[in-house]
C-alpha cells in the first residue's frame, strides 16, 4: 500500500484497436543512416515484392557528394560489375556505384504480440502488425563481377587456343534418354532445396511506388491507424473480465499442450477415448489391438453402445478372419508412408499383409518363407505383418493368435456373408498381382460351421448331403410351380407352347439345374464349365430355342429377380464386354456395399446370373481360345451387350461377330471390316472408341476384355 501511494495515477488514456491495415501493414527496419540525413533525405529508387514470399527489396540511393564517399572505389564497384562498354542492361549506368539494393528477410514468424501504436488527442490507437521485415544490403552485385570475370578469362582462353587449331575437332556426342520418372522421385525432388530454390525465383516480382512521410497518399493511409468507430463498436475486444485479461498476459505454455496425449496405448485414457465420436473409437482401438474379438471390442466400447452401430463401424476398419477382427492394411499403412525397413511405399506394404490375412483366413498356419517368396518383401516386413496376428510356434510355424470365433459365425450370418464376398475380390485381385497358380490355392469350404483347415473330409460330404436333402423338397415344389405356368399359359389365344418330351434325360438335366440353383462359386476356376451353352443348359440349347433377351420362366417378376437385373443392366452399360469371372468379381463388390440383410444376400447361383444377362439384351460371344489357354471356364465365358442405343451399336456388333471367330485380331482387318460391313469410311475417333469399349490392346494385337493371357 505504501508502494501505491509514492507512485500515483497521474493520467489514464483510452486505448483503441484500429482493425482497417491490420492485414496489411508491415514494419521494414533499416540499417542505421548517416547522422546527416533525415528519413526523407533518402531517394527510393525504386521498391518491388514477392506476396507469397513476403520478400521486398528496395533499391535507395547513394549521397555520391557525400566527403565520406570514395568515389574511386564506387568506379572501380561499377567497371568490375558492367564492364568498360555500357548499356541498358548496366546495373550502374553512371559508370558509378550509386545506389544500394536493400533485401528483406522474416524477423520472426509469430508477430501477433506487436502492434503500431499512434497517440493522438489523449488516446492510444494499436494497430496490429502482419509482418516484420529486416532489410540488409544484398549484395547479388559482387556475384555479377564474378560472373563477368569469368566470363572475360574463359574467353582469353579460347582466343589463345583458337590460334593453335585453324578449326575445332569433330566431338562425338552421346545421347541419353531419361527413364520416366517415379512417384517417389518426383516427391524427392519436389521436397529438394533446389527445386524450392527454383519456385521461389519464378514468382514474378510486383513493383510498388513509394510515397515519403510528407505525401498526400501517406497522409491519407496514415488516418486508417486511428479507430474509424466512434462508438466503440470496434473496440470489443478490449473489453475484457480480469481473468481474461490476466489470461492474454500470461498464455498458457504451448510445451504443455504440445505434452497432452492424442492417441490411446498407454498415453490416453478410456476416459478420453470415450469423448471421442464412436468410429473414431473403434479406429484408435484396432489400430493399436491390430486383433481383437467383437466381444471384447464391445467391453471396451462399454454397455450404453449399440451393438449394430459398432458393426457398421468395425467393419470399415477391420476385415474378419475366422470370427474374428484384424485392422485393415490402410489404416496401419496411409497412403504416402512407406516401409521403415526397405523404404517400399504404402502400396505395395498393404497388398503384402492382405496375402497374408487372406492365407490366415483359409488356415491357422502360415509358413514366413512362403510370404516372403510370394510378396517379394524383406524378412523385417514380413516379420512385422505376421507379429500384427500371429504368434510364432517353433518347428511348426505362425499359428493365428486367438482362437475360432464360431460364436460370432452363428450370431452373425449376414455380416460374414459380406466379409466373404470382400475376401472374394481381394483373392482375385492377389491372384493377378502375384501371378497365383489357380490349382495350388486353397479352396474355400462349403460352409462356416468352424475354423478352416479343422474340417475333414467326411463331415464335409455329411453337409453337402443335409443341404440337398434340405434343398429337395424345395426344389420339387418350384418345378411344379413352374409346369402349372406353363398349363395356364397354353389356353392364351395365339400363343403357341412348345413341349418337350420328358425322358430320363429331362429328368437328369432337371437335377443338373436344380444343382446349379445353389449359391455360386466365387473361388477361381469353379463354374459351370461345359453345362451350359450360351448361358443355358445344354438341353435347352440343343432343342433350338433362342433364349437371348427373354427372362427364365417364372424368375423375372420376383424383387430378387428385378434387383439383379438393374445390376446387370447397370454394370453393361459401364463395360461392354466382361466375362463372367469379371461379372462375378463385380457382383462380390456390390454385395460388399450393401447393407446387411439385403435380398441379394438370399444366394445368386451362375445360372440365374447368366440368364438374367442374356435377358438383359446382352449375347454370348464364343471366343476361339487357343488349346493352350490357361483361362479357367468362367473367364471363357464373355457376354457382351448387344444393343445400348446409341450410334455405335452397328459398329459394335460387327466387332463382336469378328471375335466370334477370331481370338487376336490386327487393328487394320478391323478397319477394313467395319469399313466393308458399314458401307462408308469411318473416322479414327470413330473406330478408337469402339474398340475402348469393348477390346484391349497386347503385343500388336487386339484381344477382347478380360480374355488376353499375358
Amino acid at each position: 500500500m505504501a508502494n501505491e501511494e509514492d507512485d500515483p495515477v497521474i493520467q489514464e488514456i483510452d486505448v483503441y484497436l484500429a482493425k482497417s491495415l491490420a492485414e496489411k501493414l508491415y514494419l521494414f527496419q533499416y540499417p542505421v543512416r548517416p547522422v546527416s540525413m533525415t528519413y526523407d533525405d533518402i531517394p527510393h529508387l525504386s521498391a518491388r515484392i514477392k506476396p507469397k514470399q513476403q520478400k521486398v527489396e528496395l533499391e535507395m540511393a547513394i549521397d555520391t557528394l557525400n566527403p565520406n564517399y570514395c568515389r574511386s572505389k564506387g568506379e572501380q564497384i561499377a567497371l568490375n560489375v558492367d564492364g568498360a562498354c555500357a548499356d541498358e542492361t548496366s546495373t550502374y549506368s553512371s559508370k558509378l556505384m550509386d545506389k544500394q539494393t536493400f533485401c528483406s528477410s522474416q524477423t520472426t514468424s509469430n508477430t501477433s504480440r506487436y502492434a503500431a501504436a499512434l497517440y493522438r488527442q489523449g488516446e492510444l490507437h494499436l494497430t496490429p502488425l502482419h509482418g516484420i521485415l529486416q532489410l540488409r544490403p544484398s549484395f547479388s552485385y559482387l556475384d555479377k563481377a564474378d560472373a563477368k570475370h569469368r566470363e572475360r578469362e574463359a574467353a582469353n582462353e579460347a582466343g589463345d587456343s583458337s590460334q593453335d587449331e585453324a578449326e575445332e575437332d569433330v566431338k562425338q556426342i552421346t545421347v541419353r534418354f531419361s527413364r520416366p520418372e517415379s512417384e517417389q522421385a518426383r516427391q524427392r525432388r519436389v521436397q529438394s532445396y533446389e527445386f524450392l530454390q527454383k519456385k521461389h525465383a519464378e514468382e514474378p516480382w510486383v513493383h510498388l511506388h513509394y510515397y515519403g512521410l510528407r505525401d498526400s497518399r501517406s497522409e491519407h493511409e496514415r488516418q486508417y491507424l486511428l479507430c474509424q468507430g466512434s462508438s466503440g463498436v470496434e473496440n470489443t475486444e478490449l473489453v475484457k473480465s480480469p481473468s481474461e485479461y490476466l489470461m492474454m498476459l500470461m498464455p498458457p505454455s504451448q510445451e504443455e499442450e504440445k505434452d497432452k496425449p492424442v492417441a490411446p496405448s498407454n498415453v490416453l485414457s478410456m476416459a478420453q477415448l470415450r469423448t471421442l465420436p464412436l468410429a473414431d473409437q473403434i479406429k484408435i482401438l484396432m489400430k493399436n489391438v491390430k486383433v481383437m474379438p467383437f466381444a471384447n471390442l464391445m467391453s471396451l466400447l462399454g454397455p450404453s453402445i449399440d451393438s449394430v452401430a459398432v458393426l457398421r463401424g468395425i467393419q470399415k476398419v477391420a476385415m474378419l478372419v475366422q470370427g474374428n477382427w484384424v485392422v485393415k492394411s490402410d489404416i496401419l499403412y496411409p497412403k504416402d508412408s512407406s516401409s521403415p525397413h526397405s523404404g517400399v511405399p504404402a502400396e505395395v506394404l498393404c497388398r503384402g499383409r492382405d496375402f497374408v490375412m487372406w492365407k490366415f483366413t483359409q488356415s491357422r498356419w502360415v509358413v514366413r518363407k512362403e510370404v516372403a517368396a510370394v510378396t517379394k518383401l524383406c524378412a523385417e516386413d514380413v516379420k512385422d505383418f505376421l507379429e500384427h496376428m500371429a504368434v510364432v510356434r517353433i518347428n511348426k510355424g505362425w499359428e493365428f493368435i486367438l482362437p475360432y470365433d464360431g460364436e460370432f459365425i452363428k450370431k452373425h450370418p449376414d455380416v460374414v456373408q459380406r466379409q466373404h464376398m470382400l475376401w472374394t475380390g481381394i483373392q482375385a485381385k492377389l491372384e493377378k498381382v502375384y501371378n497365383l497358380v489357380k490349382e495350388t490355392m486353397p479352396k474355400k469350404p462349403d460352409g462356416q460351421s468352424g475354423p478352416v483347415g479343422l474340417v475333414s473330409g467326411d463331415q464335409r460330404v455329411q453337409v453337402a448331403k443335409r443341404q440337398a436333402q434340405q434343398n429337395h423338397a424345395l426344389l420339387e415344389r418350384e418345378l411344379q410351380r413352374r409346369k402349372e405356368q406353363l398349363r395356364a399359359s397354353s389356353v392364351l389365344p395365339a400363343v403357341r407352347i412348345k413341349e418337350e418330351p420328358v425322358s430320363e434325360e429331362g429328368e437328369e438335366e432337371e437335377e443338373r439345374g436344380a444343382e446349379d440353383e445353389q449359391p455360386m462359386d466365387t473361388s477361381p476356376g469353379g463354374g459351370l464349365h461345359s453345362r451350359l451353352a450360351n448361358g443355358l443348359p445344354a438341353a435347352r440349347a440343343a432343342g433350338g430355342d433362342s433364349f437371348n433377351g427373354h427372362p427364365p420362366s417364372g424368375s423375372a417378376g420376383t424383387p430378387v429377380a428385378r434387383e439383379l437385373r438393374a445390376f446387370v443392366e447397370a454394370t453393361f452399360q459401364r463395360q461392354f464386354v466382361l466375362t463372367l469371372s469379371e461379372l462375378k468379381r463385380l457382383f462380390n463388390l456390390h454385395l460388399a456395399s450393401l447393407p446387411p440383410g439385403h435380398m441379394l444376400f438370399s444366394g445368386i447361383s451362375d445360372r440365374m446370373l447368366q440368364d438374367t444377362v442374356l435377358a438383359a439384351g446382352c449375347k454370348q460371344i464364343l471366343v476361339p481360345f487357343p488349346p493352350q489357354t490357361a483361362a479357367s471356364p468362367d473367364e471363357q465365358k464373355v457376354f457382351a451387350l448387344w444393343e445400348s442405343g446409341d450410334m455405335s451399336d452397328q459398329h459394335r456388333q460387327v466387332l463382336l461377330e469378328i471375335f466370334s471367330k477370331n481370338y487376336r485380331v490386327r487393328r487394320n482387318m478391323i478397319q477394313s471390316r467395319l469399313t466393308q460391313e458399314c458401307g462408308e469410311d469411318l473416322s479414327k475417333q470413330e473406330v478408337d472408341k469402339v474398340l475402348k469399349d469393348c477390346c484391349v490392346s497386347y503385343g500388336g494385337m487386339w484381344y477382347l476384355k478380360g480374355t488376353v493371357q499375358s
